[in-house]
């Protein structure tokens, strides 16, 4: 199993069996999408497979993630979406995606999003800021300027209102150890 997917199902589940993914094929929208995003961005005959799948659940599903998003082992989807996030977004490993989360820009590049982050339910990121590792960002927050590591932001617009245990919400981290070894 690829690795990126084994690291979204660890994410969901705190497990990589095969009855787990079952599990999270049938029960999960944002695992079974996540699913499909990665088969599309492996490329050869599993893209010619795939992208029809990722295009029609674009089309009607409540998650629209462009398969030329660039993300990071172990992308969590909280509630099965809704959420958008625009083809010219980076997204890190271990990143948590709320509800009715919206990553984009009116004009050019999107977000870059670093390692650990938490983004709140209704969460805009907009336009091409930085947003860093060890992050979260609270429910209905704006972000349109840079928020540094270590930090908890909230508000309209999104500013730092914490340094105390950021990325606290990121559970059954994928490790890079874990993925060396095969755990």
């Amino acid at each position: 199993m690829n690795e990126y997917i084994k690291s979204d199902l660890y994410r969901c589940y705190g497990k990589t069996g095969f009855r787990t993914f079952i599990r999270g094929m049938l029960e999960d929208p944002g695992f079974n999408y996540m699913f499909w995003l990665r088969m599309c961005q492996a490329g050869g005959t599993r893209k010619m497979f795939a992208l029809p799948i990722h295009k029609w659940k674009r089309t009607f599903g409540k998650i629209n993630i462009g398969y030329k998003c660039k993300i990071g082992y172990g992308l969590y989807i909280g509630h099965g979406g809704p959420c958008v996030v625009s083809d010219s977004a980076v997204i890190g490993d271990n990143c948590n995606l709320s509800q009715f989360v919206t990553i984009g820009a009116n004009e050019g590049k999107a977000a870059d999003i670093g390692n650990n982050v938490y983004i709140g339910p209704g969460v805009c990121v907009v336009e091409h800021v930085t947003v860093g590792s060890n992050v979260t960002i609270g429910a209905g927050s704006v972000v349109v300027k840079d928020i540094p590591d270590n930090t908890t932001a909230a508000g309209n617009p999104a500013h730092v209102v914490s340094y105390k245990q950021p990325g606290r919400y990121i559970k059954n981290q994928w490790l890079e150890k874990r993925n060396i070894n095969g755990q």
